[in-house]
């Protein structure tokens, strides 16, 4: 019987690709947008992690979610950061989610305070999304606009307190194993993990209508 980790790896696979290969994403990495997209990006970032990074102060101690809940994955600090180098000191004033991306937030920021299970999913989307494929953003948002290497602009990819990340994500993996909940509470978690990739592309979907490339 495969464990629980691998059954939402397996059963998300498809939403993880289409997230991955959205047309967006796929300009943004080959070079072929601007550095404003680029920002206008991680603008989107923000609401989601504002969302994500709320309530752990009280999911810390939640027997379902508090597991997971790790200040060495915290962002929305790095995310600031990059955003005050990326749009400015004012960057706050200019802030502005896009539909797609308040439909993300509001539903990380009800599964947050209602069900501590719809948060693991979310929490697992985002933040091992970050530590693997993340990497490949900074990467190409280094080479193609000159950030200085792990500084700031991609400083929300950049995980300084985790040494050593893919014995991290291990460590997560077995957590994710050892979930307090039952088996259809399980089954739950695991679609969520689905819609949770889903509101990712839906944001993806919506930044590539507002940067189309020009023929």
């Amino acid at each position: 019987m495969d464990s629980f980790s691998t059954v939402i790896r397996t059963a998300s696979h498809e939403q993880h690709t289409e997230a991955e290969t959205s047309t967006f994403m796929s300009d943004l990495l080959g070079g072929r947008l601007g550095v404003d997209a680029y920002a206008r990006y991680t603008e989107q970032l923000w609401f989601v992690y504002e969302a994500l990074e709320a309530e752990v102060g009280r999911l810390a101690a939640d027997p379902v979610a508090g597991p997971f809940v790790r200040p060495e994955l915290f962002r929305l600090g790095a995310l600031e950061r990059d955003l005050e180098h990326l749009r400015g000191s004012g960057w706050r004033s200019t802030l502005s989610a896009l539909p797609a991306t308040r439909a993300y937030a509001d539903r990380v920021r009800e599964c947050a305070e209602r069900w501590p299970g719809g948060y693991v999913a979310h929490h697992y989307t985002r933040y091992l999304g970050d530590l693997s494929g993340g990497q490949i953003i900074r990467d190409r948002a280094e080479r193609a606009w000159g950030f200085a290497r792990k500084g700031d602009g991609v400083r929300f990819y950049v995980f300084e307190e985790i040494a050593n990340p893919a014995a991290f994500k291990r460590g997560y993996r077995e957590r994710l194993d050892c979930v307090a909940a039952d088996e259809l509470e399980r089954l739950r978690i695991v679609a969520e993990c689905r819609d949770a990739f889903a509101l990712n592309t839906a944001v993806f979907r919506a930044l590539g209508e507002e940067y189309p490339l020009s023929a």
